[in-house]
């Protein structure tokens, strides 16, 4: 789709240098904090990755599922892991709608 590349344009290297030119300090802390917390721990780094997709659905960030989808296949998760995990994160945003029906719930009643 031509109106994909327009809204989200491609992630290079040439944009992701310029971005990092404008913000030097903040960036090479950044990439320190997200190499720490995608470092082998309690979790190992599939799983980390598995959530990563998930969260990036949630977030609907295009750039993060591009990313870390590749990546969680690549530290062994299988293609029925990485969906299953995307559903687990569609239920999580579909139960949050519903849970905050509380809310407009008492807004109602007021």
């Amino acid at each position: 789709m031509s109106d994909k590349k327009e809204l989200y344009p491609e992630a290079t290297a040439e944009n992701a240098k310029k971005k990092a030119d404008l913000a030097p300090h903040q960036i090479k802390a950044w990439r320190q904090f997200s190499r720490s917390v995608f470092k082998e721990g309690v979790l190992d780094e599939k799983t980390k990755q598995l959530i990563a997709v998930a969260v990036a659905h949630v977030t609907q960030c295009p750039y993060c599922i591009k990313s870390h989808t590749p990546q969680a296949l690549e530290a062994g998760a299988s293609k029925e892991e990485v969906m299953e995990a995307i559903w687990v994160a569609a239920e999580m945003r579909a139960g949050a709608a519903y849970a905050h029906a509380t809310i407009a719930m008492e807004e109602m009643d007021k």
